[in-house]
């Protein structure tokens, strides 16, 4: 399934940059022939979908929308060179590659360059946390890299390119409506309040029918595990960890010794599984709800934050999870308060954990090999103790069983790593 998947899932204020006059080339064209560049990076691997939706409504079709390609150290080289700004994180200093690749694509021109600033996300914990922001850093990410393509001069007005980047809520729908309305009025004069509205409506549902279908094939994984008792691995980390260029896809290298893997953002989150998962901390008193982690984390802000440590407590509850796979970028504030927690949330149900927390521009192959080979003889090893005490563990009357037949889902084949000597 692609992340960047267009239609059939599809169909916020932008301002222009202040230092130079809006190009009148944006303007001047119908809508349908525009087309509009966004970079992929930071939290539009979890939103992209809502920017298709919302164009496609307001009549940009998804085939004039330009996504960058995934983050490299070739594309850095290449198109930011000399745009880069001052920031450790890494996630954010590639976003100058990702802009500069847009701005210079000859074969598909753009006319806008759409980059929002996202305050805050949707999230399944909506309504059990106190608050679901955007760390403040990748927040502010586009205005700091918009720098480097203004410092000597305007890089967006030269070739004729609006540079939009809406300070958005999308953790609140209502609100986004207000919020974008006067950019688009700025971009096109002739809309009004109520187109922007439906397509910020139509955004959403783009997003949430995305979203339901990969949690749709998260659980047909969960339905094979359980049917034929056969492990999977959980991968908890942030959003932009989907990029090979950030996280390196790593769990595509565990996928080649046969191991399917979820990602946090796409944990089923159907009530009957939920409540069979969390029966006991519910029967307990411990959590009001299957999306509580108030027992766990109680400075519930961050959005990201908040689904790292539900993903810990969910992949520690089901039996079928037999290892952890957690992924930070260096020197991430965000992440640093939460390594013991998720660990230690994860080893106590005697699930595997396995982390990577130093990601950073360059892939050390090497010690990624060793390490994806050590993951893969643990699991080999102990994963069917796992599942079995994980199982006994568990409430009775599983709703992953039943529906998938074990004659009909063959186990599959998990290889053997050439290397076991290494530890964990």
């Amino acid at each position: 399934m692609s992340w960047f998947a267009k239609p059939p899932f599809a169909r916020p204020g932008s301002k222009s940059t202040p230092e130079a006059p809006a190009p009148a080339a944006a303007a001047a064209k119908p809508r349908a022939q525009l087309r509009v560049g966004i970079p992929r990076v930071l939290n539009l691997w979890s939103t992209h979908q809502f920017w298709i939706g919302f164009l496609g409504a307001l009549g940009i079709e998804a085939r004039r929308i330009q996504f960058s390609s995934d983050s490299s150290e070739d594309q850095a080289r290449e198109f930011g060179k000399g745009r880069g700004t001052v920031d450790c994180c890494y996630p954010v200093k590639c976003m100058s590659g990702h802009y500069g690749e847009l701005i210079a694509n000859q074969k598909r021109k753009i006319d806008i360059l759409l980059s929002p600033m996202i305050y805050s996300l949707p999230s399944v914990l909506n309504g059990h946390v106190a608050v679901s922001l955007a760390c403040p850093r990748v927040m502010a990410a586009p205005e700091n890299i918009k720098a480097g393509f203004l410092k000597e001069n305007d890089a967006f007005a030269q070739r004729g390119i609006r540079y939009v980047t809406p300070l958005v809520s999308l953790g609140d729908p209502a609100l986004v409506p207000k919020q974008i309305h006067p950019a688009l009025k700025e971009i096109f004069p002739e809309i009004e309040f109520a187109e922007t509205k439906e397509a910020v409506r139509q955004g959403y549902e783009t997003l949430n029918a995305f979203n339901a279908q990969a949690r749709g094939r998260s659980r047909e994984v969960l339905e094979r595990c359980a049917a034929t008792d056969t492990p999977c691995l959980l991968v908890i980390a942030r959003p932009y960890h989907m990029d090979p260029g950030v996280g390196h896809e790593i769990e595509v290298d565990l996928q080649a010794y046969g191991y399917p893997v979820l990602w946090t953002q796409y944990f089923p989150t159907d009530p009957d599984l939920l409540e069979w998962i969390f029966a006991a901390d519910l029967k307990a008193g411990h959590i009001r709800s299957p999306f509580d982690i108030s027992d766990v984390w109680p400075s519930s802000y961050s959005a990201n934050t908040n689904e790292i440590l539900w993903a810990a407590k969910a992949a520690a509850r089901t039996p079928w999870v037999a290892g952890v796979i957690r992924l930070a970028s260096y020197e991430c504030g965000m992440d640093q308060p939460t390594y013991s927690p998720v660990q230690q949330i994860v080893e106590r149900s005697g699930t595997l954990f396995f982390a990577f927390q130093d990601l950073d521009s360059t892939k050390p192959a090497g010690s990624v090999k060793i390490r994806v080979e050590t993951i893969a003889h643990y699991l080999q090893k102990h994963s069917k103790e796992i599942i079995e005490r994980k199982k006994a563990a568990a409430a009775p009357d599983c709703p992953l069983l039943g529906k998938v037949r074990k004659e009909d889902s063959p186990t599959p084949e998990i290889s053997e790593p050439a290397h076991e000597g290494a530890t964990k």
